[in-house]
């Protein structure tokens, strides 16, 4: 059986954390119980060194862990249909619809993108995640790399983690943004719904770095057309950043609010608007170095004929505008 070898550097960010917390942050790509199994195990060292899951790091500690390629996950296999952008021996870009489920969990053990990487690519079992590097929300649409290869994963993980993965998403959000910026806000579990994500306040612990740059691509007379821009990623992170400012991604059921219109819409903007019960959110634009062949990789999917017929609508909103009750709402 393979074995392989990894090591690493805990960052100054993660000082007075659990190291099992620390590792967690660190080797994403793998679940917490596993990091756990081979702290206990002694597989994984610290400045050659065996430590306890509860033991603080203080940040710059080398972590050295060797272990065998051994199945994560007892996931099934499906044979489900696949929109690939890309294949190669490698690796693969995935367009993934509104609707479907990207890792199996509770309430959705089938049906998932994993599922059917699982029966699509030979030797996905033996990977973390079957190969999936990063995520999206279920009813979040858009482009996904995945690895094919133990060797792809690693260097596909670690250009994540240094940001040389480029993510652009396309969202419409309530309000009227009149320029582009850049939120710069700790994301962690919300205190109190813990199926919630939330802006964790400076000070407190449980935040993990988060940044999401915005720009406007189109402004309508109560909505924005907006260009996002990851530059971490973390679980949420486009809808909690978008409604810690106030303008909260359209469709959005978890971070909404309350759904509002202002006084001058058309009954055809209020009859799609309380249809449209999916966050307005698409991974557009997917661009990165291919770890093997070095070639740049770019990659566009289609705006989704749900979000552009929307924008079609607030197109014809904004040609029909007039007078200042566009800013009054009911």
């Amino acid at each position: 059986m393979k074995t392989h070898k990894l090591s690493s550097i805990i960052p100054e960010s993660s000082g007075g954390q659990r190291l099992d917390l620390a590792l967690s942050h660190l080797f994403s790509q793998f679940s917490r119980s596993r990091i756990q199994n081979w702290i206990k195990s002694g597989q994984l060292t610290v400045d050659g060194a065996v430590w306890r899951g509860r033991d603080k790091v203080q940040g710059g500690e080398a972590i050295a862990l060797e272990y065998e390629e051994t199945p994560e996950v007892e996931w099934q296999a499906e044979a489900m249909p696949l929109t690939l952008l890309h294949e190669d021996p490698h690796l693969l870009v995935v367009d993934k619809p509104v609707g479907m489920v990207v890792h199996p969990a509770s309430g959705h053990q089938n049906g998932t993108l994993c599922n059917a990487l699982l029966h699509h690519v030979k030797g996905a079992r033996l990977l973390p995640r079957a190969g999936i590097i990063h995520r999206l929300d279920k009813d979040t649409s858009g482009l996904l790399v995945v690895a094919k290869t133990d060797e792809a994963y690693q260097a596909l993980v670690n250009m994540m983690q240094q940001r040389d993965i480029k993510r652009e998403y396309l969202a419409i959000v309530s309000g009227q943004i009149i320029a582009g910026g850049t939120v710069d806000e700790a994301i962690g579990r919300h205190p109190v719904d813990r199926k919630k994500q939330a802006v964790i306040p400076d000070g407190l612990s449980g935040g993990k770095h988060a940044v999401t740059h915005y720009r406007v691509a189109e402004r309508y007379p109560a909505h924005t057309l907006l260009n996002v821009e990851l530059e971490t990623g973390r679980t949420h992170q486009i809808r909690v950043h978008m409604a810690h400012i106030h303008h909260p991604i359209v469709g959005d059921q978890t971070y909404g609010g309350r759904l509002r219109f202002p006084k001058a819409s058309s009954d055809e903007l209020k009859a799609y608007l309380r249809a449209f019960k999916r966050q307005a959110l698409h991974a557009r634009r997917l661009s990165f170095i291919h770890p093997v062949s070095n070639e740049p990789m770019q990659f566009e999917s289609e705006i989704p004929e749900d979000i552009g017929h929307l924008t079609t609508i607030l197109q014809s909103e904004t040609e029909a505008a007039s007078g200042s009750e566009w800013s009054d709402f009911e």
